[in-house]
């Protein structure tokens, strides 16, 4: 537990008294922003700089963060940029992308440009099926109740499509249930699925409010215990398949192409590589998702689970040669995003980058994701292949570090250019050159 010192005048002395600090703050969340950071600041011993810092909220009012997240005591801004170039299924977007890493953008924006050939990158999602999981414990014998969940499945839609008529209404609602007997370190369990067509939602609280609701029903038929209702974030109901074919002569010949396609190799071979490979993209999916707000955690979980479900973790797209030597791939992933509800219709920001992406529909903000996440993909290995990943990454890691060392205007590029032709890129370094070339300038 932290301690701090306070000292207090008695008897012509001085009296250290040692007070303890404690994160037990009794209904903190009911506190304004403005007393959840006084405390916070008392408790960390923050700078009036650092106070004022937080209390900057940006492009976001106050009222709507508190509205999104508990106790709340401030803002935090990343770098919100546009990736251009990109033709997808024959149309132009400019694609909104919220990330802190150096040379995301710039590597989708160039290989989105040498993948408009042929009317870009093609993309395409299936219908916005979500599931919602229904866990039965306490069954005798499983297999049996199996049959009876089935048997009653129309009893089961109906129930959990009275729960929202408007997304009935919409053309949505509960579409199908399954039932599972899977096998666990406490014996076998019943699980129910429902499959929900969510539409422009990511579904999340229309999938658990329907799970919620046919609970009942579930343990009437089966003589068991329904313990979790909750939607799973393995969304392989709902996935977009991405492909492009990449002329040879764009990317420098036969040979590019063979090494795109052994680096590709390599990430199908060996779990170790294939995860930097889905990390690479993940990059460009995550930063359009943290653009329009949509919940990325669930997206990054659905991905990799993906990944993984023959047993062993595998990329999420495939790279190949096709018989006139050209480069072709393909991505195949779980995308659940939606355009209405949640965070994408409350920050003010995420509303601008969907009016910039320009989509209609959840569907189409997937087919966008799954093409970005293509083109990011390339872009790394095309990088890793030839000239390796770190000439552009330390290129504009030198710019950051010139920035911080105090250097503006042209002094910033005149430190870049000295560090990256030197291969000598440290903060140190850049500090030395800011200081030199600042007095050459006052000179």
């Amino acid at each position: 537990m932290a301690k701090t010192k306070n000292l207090f005048y008695r008897a012509d002395q001085f009296i250290c008294m040692e007070q303890q600090k404690t994160s037990r703050i009794p209904e903190f969340y009911k506190k304004t922003i403005e007393e959840r950071l006084s405390i916070v600041a008392d408790f960390a011993g923050l700078t009036q700089e650092e106070v004022a810092l937080l209390k900057n909220f940006g492009n976001l009012d106050p009222k709507i963060a508190s509205s999104m997240i508990e106790n709340v005591i401030g803002a935090m801004s990343y770098p919100f940029a546009v990736a251009v170039n990109f033709l997808i299924n024959g149309r132009d977007y400019l694609v909104p992308m919220v990330l802190e890493e150096a040379s995301v953008v710039a590597a989708a924006s160039n290989a989105a440009r040498v993948m408009r050939r042929d009317g870009g990158i093609k993309s395409k999602a299936t219908q916005p099926v979500m599931i919602g999981q229904i866990q039965v414990v306490g069954v005798k014998d499983p297999w049996h109740k199996r049959m009876v969940v089935l048997e009653h499945k129309d009893e089961i839609i109906q129930r959990a499509n009275e729960v929202d008529p408007v997304l009935v209404k919409f053309g949505g609602g509960a579409r199908d249930v399954e039932a599972r007997v899977v096998e666990g370190p406490r014996g076998p369990m019943l699980v129910v699925h429902l499959l929900v067509d969510v539409r422009d939602a990511m579904g999340a609280n229309a999938v658990n409010t329907m799970a919620e609701k046919v609970a009942p029903i579930i343990e009437r038929l089966t003589g068991g215990r329904v313990l979790l209702r909750i939607i799973s974030n393995l969304a392989d109901r709902r996935l977009v398949r991405s492909w492009v074919k990449v002329y040879k002569e764009d990317i420098g010949g036969e040979e590019v192409v063979d090494a795109i396609v052994e680096a590709w190799a390599f990430a199908a071979a060996d779990p170790y590589r294939a995860a930097t490979h889905n990390k690479g993209i993940m990059n460009g999916v995550i930063a359009v998702a943290l653009a329009t707000a949509q919940d990325h955690r669930a997206i990054e979980a659905g991905a990799h689970a993906y990944a993984a479900r023959t047993g062993k973790y595998l990329p999420l797209s495939t790279w190949e040669k096709d018989r006139d030597g050209n480069l072709v791939g393909s991505l195949e992933m779980p995308m659940a995003v939606g355009t209405i509800g949640g965070a994408t219709k409350v920050h003010p920001v995420a509303k601008v980058a969907l009016k910039i992406l320009g989509v209609k529909t959840a569907t189409e903000l997937a087919e966008v994701m799954g093409a970005v996440g293509l083109a990011q993909n390339f872009a790394a290995l095309r990088a890793l292949a030839t000239e390796g990943i770190q000439r552009g990454h330390m290129r504009l890691h030198a710019r950051n570090l010139a920035i911080m060392a105090g250097a503006t205007g042209d002094i910033v590029d005149r430190v870049v250019e000295i560090m990256v032709s030197e291969n000598k890129i440290n903060f140190a370094y850049a500090q030395e050159l800011v200081s030199k070339l600042s007095k050459e300038g006052r000179a």
